[in-house]
This record gives C-alpha cells, sequence and structure tokens, in this order.
C-alpha cells in the first residue's frame, strides 16, 4: 500500500508545466536559430560565445538530473522512468543531454494519467516530478538564457537603429525568464494549505515584479559588455567567486555528496550575479539588505562605467541606437515599480507563517511517519528573489511522531532537498 503526503498538482499546474515544456522547446529552436543568423553575419566570437553557453548549460542541468536520480531516497514511479532504468539507459540518456525531457515524459504521463484515475499514483509524486523539473528550468535560465541575453542585448547596442521587433524580442526574452521564476514560486505553494494557493492576481504582480527589477540588472550588465567586452568576464568571474563563497559560509545543504553541494554552491553564486535567491532560512532580511546594497552598488557601478566609456570614446563608438540618458531614467523608474509591486505582494498576498503540509520520503517497513506541520514565518527575499528557497539543516525541526504501522507499507513523500528548500521557502 502506498500513502503520499496531503497535497496534490491542481490542474492549473499542469498547465503551467505544459506551457513551461512549449517555452523550452521554442527556447531550443530559438537557439539554433540564433547560431545561424550569428554565423551568417560573420560574428565567429558571437557565435562560439553562444555554443559555449548553451553545451555548457546543458551539462550543468544534466549532472544535476543525474544526481538527483541517483538519489537512493527518490522512488521511480512513471513507466517511461522504470523503463529507462531496466535496461541501464539512464546515463546514456543525460550523455545525450535528454535528461530534462525524461523528466518532462515522467510529468506529462503521470499528470495525463492522474487526471483520468486520481488514485492511480500516489499524490505527491506529481508534485515533486514538478519541483525537480521548476528546479532545473531555474538553473537554465540563469546559466542559458539570461547569459545568452546580456550578449544579444550588447550586440544590439552596436547597431545604428532599434527596431521594433528588437524591442519586442528583448522584452519577450525577459518575460520568458520572469515566467520561470514564477513557475517556481507556484510551485514551492504545493506545500500550504489549498486556501493560500496562488491565483491569478497575485501571480500577475509576482510576474510583473520579477520583470522589472530583473531587467535593470540584465540591461546593466549588457551595456558594460558593450563598451568594455574584455572587463565583463574579469567583473563576473571576481563577484562570483564572492558569491560563491558566502554560499558557502551559509552553510547550504541542498546536494547529498559534497562535490553535488559545491556545484550547487558554483549554481547560486551564478544566480546571485542576476537575482536574489535564499538558500537558508534564518534572518533572511538581513541577508537580503546585505545582498541588495552590494549589487545595487555594483548596477550603478557598472552603469557608471558604461556612461564614461561612451563618453570618452564617442568620436570611436557607434552612435547609440536610443538616447543614454532617456536609457538611465528607465532602468531607474523600472527597478522603482518593480520595487512597489514586490511590496504590494508580500503585503497583500504572500502567505504569512502558513502550516506547512510536508511528509518525510521514506520506505519502511517497521515504521511510518505522519506529516508535521512545520512554521514559516515570513521573510524578506530580495530582487529576483524568487521568494523560495534552498537548503539548510532541520535542526529545530520537531521529531516525526513514529507509530506502529501495517506490515510492508511504503510511505511516499518529500525527500531532503524539497524538505530543506520549502521551509527556507517561508523562513
Amino acid at each position: 500500500m502506498e500513502e503520499g503526503f496531503p497535497f496534490h498538482l491542481a490542474f492549473l499546474d499542469v498547465l503551467f508545466s505544459l506551457l513551461s515544456l512549449l517555452l523550452f522547446l521554442v527556447d531550443v529552436v530559438l537557439d539554433l536559430w540564433t547560431i545561424v543568423s550569428l554565423y551568417e553575419e560573420q560574428r565567429y566570437f558571437s557565435m562560439g560565445l553562444l555554443i559555449f553557453l548553451l553545451l555548457s548549460s546543458s551539462v550543468l542541468l544534466q549532472i544535476f538530473s543525474w544526481l538527483w536520480y541517483s538519489d537512493s531516497s527518490v522512488t521511480l514511479e512513471t513507466k517511461v522512468e522504470k523503463f529507462i532504468t531496466r535496461y541501464g539507459l539512464l546515463a546514456l540518456v543525460h550523455i545525450l543531454q535528454l535528461g530534462v525531457f525524461l523528466r518532462f515524459a515522467a510529468l506529462m504521463e503521470i499528470s495525463g494519467l492522474s487526471l483520468k484515475q486520481s488514485d492511480l499514483f500516489p499524490k505527491g509524486v506529481a508534485v515533486y516530478l514538478n519541483h525537480d523539473l521548476s528546479m532545473l528550468r531555474l538553473f537554465e535560465v540563469f546559466s542559458e538564457s539570461t547569459p545568452q541575453l546580456v550578449l544579444m542585448t550588447a550586440l544590439i547596442m552596436e547597431m545604428q537603429e532599434l527596431h521594433l521587433f528588437t524591442v519586442v524580442k528583448i522584452i519577450g526574452s525577459l518575460s520568458s525568464l520572469s515566467f520561470t521564476v514564477l513557475s517556481y514560486h507556484r510551485n514551492m505553494r504545493a506545500f500550504i494549505p489549498e486556501k493560500l494557493k496562488m491565483g491569478w492576481s497575485s501571480s500577475i504582480i509576482y510576474f510583473l515584479w520579477n520583470l522589472f527589477l530583473i531587467g535593470p540588472r540584465v540591461m546593466s550588465v549588457s551595456l558594460f559588455a558593450s563598451v568594455l567586452p574584455c572587463y565583463v568576464a574579469a567583473h563576473f568571474l571576481s563577484l562570483w567567486t564572492l558569491l560563491v563563497l558566502w554560499a558557502w559560509w551559509q552553510k547550504t545543504d541542498f546536494m547529498e555528496s559534497k562535490a553535488g553541494e559545491w556545484l550547487y554552491r558554483a549554481t547560486i553564486g551564478l544566480i546571485w550575479y542576476f537575482s536574489w535567491f535564499n538558500v537558508v532560512s534564518g534572518n533572511t532580511k538581513l541577508k537580503g539588505i546585505i545582498y541588495h546594497m552590494v549589487m545595487g552598488a555594483d548596477t550603478m557601478l557598472l552603469l557608471g562605467l558604461w556612461w564614461w566609456r561612451r563618453s570618452v570614446e564617442s568620436a570611436r563608438l557607434s552612435p547609440l541606437p536610443i538616447n543614454p540618458y532617456l536609457l538611465i531614467v528607465m532602468l531607474i523608474i523600472s527597478y522603482i515599480i518593480g520595487a512597489a509591486l514586490k511590496l504590494v505582494y508580500y503585503w497583500k498576498f504572500h502567505p504569512k507563517q502558513p502550516e506547512l503540509e510536508i511528509r518525510e520520503a521514506v520506505t519502511d517497513t517497521k515504521s511510518e511517519l505522519k506529516p508535521q506541520p512545520m512554521q514559516g514565518r515570513k521573510g524578506f527575499y530580495g530582487t529576483d528573489e524568487l521568494d523560495s528557497c534552498t537548503p539548510m539543516g532541520l535542526n529545530n525541526t520537531p521529531e516525526p511522531t513514529v507509530t506502529p504501522p501495517s506490515p510492508q507499507r511504503t510511505v511516499t513523500g518529500v525527500h531532503k532537498r524539497m524538505k530543506n528548500m520549502a521551509v527556507n521557502f517561508y523562513s
């Protein structure tokens, strides 16, 4: 007999997963189209850099997916996953860079069948499948889509004229990024009571404040790269190293192995370069303030260096397709609007100290772990904060109650990384 944790994947979340898959496929097609366009324009260095970003991001996702499948606490429930593992094809699938598609296929299988027969699978299976996918998509958008957007925007700054299609393409890319962040946030709402689930109004506000806050950071890096391309790599590596060390100092606890944990910290440093992401519980407000003070100063530094370089080298550099003063004002206004919308979201829509519905993921023939309510505190999650997050030890978590079970009882529930992230999400 199997028992799932006390929540399920809503129909709206299934639609979000389908839309996320479509966006992922469209993104792959657009990447190929961009590579061909750069080749035809004889921008070989930019083409090579883009290919490097695509390959490195894909390898990163496959490594995480492989490590998660290797987690001993994860039980495969879908036919497609069981088929792959039965014939020893799991490693080959990830070597061929198809691990994400395998997870999408598993989610579509279990979601489709569960809509027809709700008791066919344990209720929590679709939730943790969707959770892992949303996490991978989050890693992908900050390791590939965002750097690609920086690259393409820097190239656009070299154009003599700014076309409407170009503006729409930039806004569309930022919107896709914000939608991925929103999808991750909605997924974390699965751990709270039904009455606190995310509605359309809160989803729209959350999407907009992420769009208006992430945009200025991406644009500032793009502008800096357009005038000082040789220095942007040094800037990124220097700041990224400090951010990784900060993640280590906070003692993150997300992966099962030490090597996997350092890979996770390196990925967090990459996300922090563009957006805030809470990785431990505790005084999140103080950490968020420190982060935004540092990143705000860094963003102003990048804009200042860009404006100075444009002023000094105005005779040599190509004319901008947009007035630089107007661009700076637009970025400042965008940030102010985003900050205001974020305050509205946390004032009106963010759950305040919800009881988290979490059950440990174990297979035990001697004992059963019952779900325990866990109190979360409303925290401050910075700019691109995905007001969610990641792990840390749960030393203050009440011990689960052990009761005599029926023999050979399998409990399907939340594994370590999901549990820690849920607690930190509302800390």
